[in-house]
């Protein structure tokens, strides 16, 4: 008796209700911030001291501020920041981040060792010191931040990006374009870094969550985003001193947006780097 196994192809599959939900609030969130100027109530920077600390209502969805600034207004706007701000940073770490790797991986030897003593002395220091020092020289602001914590992120990607190089030059196809007389330059630009897309586009999703939560933290501590403006962050700092007051609403609303986002990009990309990473 022959038996016959149904197969379902792999993208049929069902996506795991976590992964669903989490891509679910993301698109929510990035919906918000493109919308924020058709959904806020208020400008984010409408300051009125008699509505100060009110709760939730009517007038105020979720309360406002010590300032009597509108937190649902300044919630939508600081999405923007939020989301933006980590895509420029993880851009800056993967340019610098995937040619370090790809560099080193290709040309090996003494290149290869330099590379990795350097990104091997970068991961001795502390990511966040290092970042706090940079500030300290070319001063606070969100520029600096993404640019310094872009350079911290940098020898986390040069590594994941070497030990994928080193596998994908040694396959044939490298060589059969080097024996056509074409230059290593264009192996690498051309097919190399090409192929290592799909795993790098996967890893760095997966660090979006670490980089978000890393650019909140140095605006909570003062180095990041600076006043009026509505980064998550920067939120979280203004309305600690309300919480003293029993005012729980102006660290809380933010915090929470940076807990949902954070974790949701964690589910969605450790799903998406294995997904990615299982295709050919």
């Amino acid at each position: 008796m022959t038996t016959l196994a149904l197969t379902t192809p792999a993208g049929l599959r069902r996506r795991p209700l976590s992964v669903t939900l989490a891509g679910a609030i993301l698109a929510l969130v990035v919906l918000a911030a493109l919308c924020a100027p058709l959904l806020a109530p208020y400008a984010p920077d409408t300051i009125d001291l008699s509505a100060s600390l009110v709760g939730t209502g009517g007038d105020h969805l979720l309360g406002t501020d010590s300032s009597g600034q509108d937190l649902l207004s300044r919630a939508l706007y600081g999405a923007r920041s939020s989301l933006v701000a980590p895509v420029a940073l993880l851009a800056v770490a993967a340019v610098l981040g995937v040619t370090l790797g790809v560099l080193a991986a290709w040309r090996g030897g003494w290149v290869d060792t330099l590379v990795s003593r350097l990104t091997d002395v970068m991961y001795a220091f502390p990511g966040l010191l290092f970042t706090v020092l940079i500030i300290a020289v070319f001063g606070a602001g969100m520029t600096t931040s993404v640019l310094a914590l872009g350079l911290a992120f940098t020898p986390t990607i040069a590594k994941y990006t070497r030990s994928l190089a080193l596998a994908e030059a040694r396959k044939p196809y490298v060589d059969a374009y080097r024996v056509q007389g074409m230059g290593g330059v264009r192996v690498c630009v051309l097919h190399l870094v090409p192929n290592l897309g799909r795993a790098v586009l996967g890893y760095l999703v997966v660090l979006f969550g670490e980089a978000l939560m890393s650019l909140a933290t140095l605006s909570y501590l003062g180095f990041g985003a600076q006043p009026p403006s509505s980064d998550w962050g920067l939120m979280v700092q203004e309305g600690q001193a309300a919480v003293v007051q029993g005012a729980l609403l102006p660290a809380l609303v933010p915090g929470t947006a940076i807990a949902l986002v954070v974790v949701s990009f964690n589910v969605v990309g450790v799903w998406a780097a294995d997904r990615l990473g299982k295709q050919d």
